[in-house]
């Protein structure tokens, strides 16, 4: 009988191979095309190809390295993070790109047990700066930097 002898290894194979074959076959709908002249199904086949290969090397690997075990799942990071994007799409209209972003990256640093205001506040300026630069400046979006006071 095989062993799992790294669970954290194995779990973590299974769920790159299922999202793998989950993209070949939603890519499967779309004309592949050839390397050449890439088809709309191309990027998300051969992402899906290579996802199912690194799923399955993993995951082999977990059955000759041993490793810690699976910790339980905490729930209330995972909603924190998910809900901090939910909150960023739901008022970065209203409230702008800046401040949103700023709003997301403390509410996704406080998922963490190593949280800290002041790094989240400086990491969120910085991101947001960034944010700015490349969605505003670079790629002309239409996004407000700040929120509308009138």
């Amino acid at each position: 009988m095989v062993r799992i002898r790294h669970p954290r290894d194995f779990w973590a194979g299974a769920m790159f191979t299922a999202v793998g074959v989950a993209a070949i076959v939603l890519g499967s709908k779309y004309t592949l095309g050839s390397a050449a002249r890439m088809g709309p199904g191309y990027f998300p086949r051969m992402l899906g190809i290579l996802l199912v290969v690194l799923g399955g090397l993993v995951a082999l690997r977990a059955l000759a390295v041993d490793g810690p075990k699976v910790e339980r799942f905490r729930w209330w990071p995972t909603l924190l993070v998910l809900g901090s994007v939910v909150v960023f799409g739901q008022i970065v209209q209203t409230v702008g790109l800046a401040l949103s972003t700023v709003l997301l990256i403390v509410m996704a640093s406080a998922a963490t047990r190593e949280f800290r205001w002041k790094e989240a506040l400086l990491a969120g300026v910085a991101l947001a700066t960034l944010a700015t630069g490349v969605f505003i400046v670079g790629l002309s979006l239409t996004l407000p930097i700040w929120p509308r006071f009138s």
